[in-house]
């Protein structure tokens, strides 16, 4: 066995002291955490951006560019999982992510110092976009980083329990940018913070970004690339070796849709979608949707680190395995609970009175700025207003449109009048606050979502690290992850918007989530090799 293979297995080459892990953990953790939210922070304000960068006189349409927006991000992940993947495993862990890091922070303020569209027109948006390729590159090399610095210093029985808490770092940013938000808003005025408030958690970044580099240069190389390094180990060209090393094409291949895909739609429809569902279709105060949310997403981070130390028990397969099944039974049912309490009364009354809408070239269009016929504008409003309804079509060759609401037909078609009418019949488009009963339930709902997320997501970083062999681990790794994460889930909440849109009903969008869990539910079972330690032991050919 090489001195590098020694160091990677940790046979004893290389013990951390308490005080070095403890430093690792935290320095990695604290940074993945302030990355996260930097790109977190652009979902939680994903209203307010909409109305700032991405104005339109179609409601739909602007919260689904903001949900564009935001998939684009994810969209270039990929692209940089190989660009920094290619310099972590040639130039080094260490160096690697203190570049993410910085690109990051100063990306996010950027977004809070752009003037509005209002002031620069298209600018407003190309800018915000550009910045969004630049956090996402900046994140496409960030997790791998993180979690492979980790990995490589812990000892194979805690591997698991360590790497847990970069797992948890990421529910940790999204936390931190609800909490950034809301502290806003509590020390602001209504008008100041709809007016350049919202603009403060973006600059904030960079003192995040200072804390972060400060921890991090504290830092020293991971062992194993050290090791690698005096052996000459390193590969020459990790992006190809990734793809051409023996066994490597099916890891990446279960990595991306096994592993990825299906851990992070998981993980985003109980955060992004359960907030959303919450302050849209069930017309939740905002703040009080963001409070209950954040609780939870703090409250199951311990889920994380549970299931990390649990993998080191029973193996990294079982918990994510457990965790898919369960996600495919109760992912309906859990949200269908939550909708029975959020809003009682806008469920009964969407109950006692149901919304039909019958007309000729009956559709809407959640891209149009204006909807052609008088049927989509009508669904366009029930859209914006977000109520359930029932399409029925019908061929007269006339653009016409009829809307009944609990058996009576509304007098006028204008659009306009709908939400008056529908008041009428007992819906109201008030924020809520739901009672004690009812915020317990949603805790508990969101709680089981965390839960089945921790599951999946918990056990990873140790998982990934240990596919992969060491001189080509950081491209390996990063790849598949972030065209899982990035295409599958970065694309939820705008694929999940569209369906809802489209069908007008707002559990639609889970649909997505459950067909992703489901092929990655049967990949992981028939294709996930639980890692042997010691499998890297062997130095590579050549």
């Amino acid at each position: 066995m090489t001195d590098a293979a020694a160091v990677a297995d940790h046979g004893g080459a290389y013990q951390p002291t308490v005080q070095d892990i403890r430093l690792v953990i935290a320095a990695s953790s604290a940074g993945t955490i302030f990355e996260w939210y930097d790109f977190f922070i652009y979902g939680t304000l994903a209203a307010i951006i909409g109305k700032a960068y991405f104005p339109s006189d179609n409601a739909t349409l602007e919260v689904l560019l903001v949900w564009a927006g935001f998939a684009v991000g994810f969209g270039f992940r990929p692209l940089g999982a190989v660009l920094f993947g290619f310099l972590g495993d040639r130039l080094g862990r260490k160096y690697t992510f203190l570049i993410t890091v910085t690109l990051m922070g100063i990306a996010t303020a950027g977004v809070g110092m752009i003037p509005s569209a209002a002031t620069i027109g298209i600018a407003a948006p190309i800018i915000v976009i550009a910045l969004r390729i630049l956090q996402g590159l900046a994140l496409g090399g960030e997790y791998g980083g993180a979690a492979i610095y980790v990995a490589e210093h812990s000892p194979p029985e805690k591997r698991g329990f360590y790497t847990s808490f970069i797992q948890a770092s990421v529910v940790g940013g999204f936390v931190l940018s609800l909490i950034i938000v809301l502290g806003c808003k509590a020390v602001m005025a209504d008008a100041t913070w709809e007016s350049w408030g919202w603009r403060v958690p973006f600059i904030l970044s960079l003192v995040l970004l200072a804390i972060s580099l400060w921890m991090r240069l504290k830092l020293s190389e991971s062992p194993v690339f050290r090791a690698m390094k005096a052996e000459g180990e390193l590969a020459k060209n990790p992006l190809k070796e990734s793809f051409t090393y023996p066994g490597n094409p099916k890891r990446i291949f279960v990595a991306m849709i096994g592993i990825a895909a299906g851990l992070t739609v998981i993980w985003y429809t109980a955060m992004f979608s359960g907030l959303s569902f919450l302050k849209g279709p069930m017309k939740v105060d905002e703040t009080a949707a963001e409070i209950i949310v954040g609780v939870a997403a703090a409250l199951g981070m311990g889920f994380f680190v549970w299931a990390g130390r649990l993998s080191d028990r029973i193996g990294r397969k079982k918990p994510i395995v457990w965790g898919y099944g369960v996600t495919l039974v109760l992912l309906f049912p859990l949200f269908w609970w939550m909708g029975s309490v959020a809003n009682p009364a806008l469920e009964a009354a969407a109950e006692k009175a149901p919304i039909t809408v019958t007309g000729s070239q009956c559709s809407f269009d959640p891209f149009a700025k204006q909807q052609a016929t008088a049927c989509g504008k009508t669904l366009g409003e029930l859209t914006k207003l977000g109520v359930p309804y029932k399409v029925v079509s019908r061929d007269s060759g006339f653009d016409s449109v009829a809307i009944h609401i609990g058996g009576k037909q509304v007098a006028s078609d204008d659009p306009v009048l709908l939400k008056p009418a529908l008041e009428a019949m007992g819906y109201s488009f008030e924020p809520q606050v739901p009672g004690v009963l009812g915020i317990s339930v949603i805790l508990v709902v969101l709680l089981g979502l965390s839960a089945l997320s921790g599951f999946t997501y918990g056990p990873v970083a140790a998982l990934l690290s240990e596919m992969f062999p060491p001189h080509v681990r950081y491209s390996s790794l990063s790849i598949p992850y972030h065209i899982g994460c990035g295409y599958f889930g970065g694309f939820l909440p705008l694929i999940a918007s569209f369906i809802i849109a489209k069908t007008g009903n707002a559990y639609a969008g889970l649909w997505y989530t459950w067909g992703v869990v489901l092929v990655a539910f049967l990949i992981t079972i028939f294709m996930l090799e639980e890692p042997v330690e010691g499998q890297w032991d062997k130095p590579r050919a050549g």
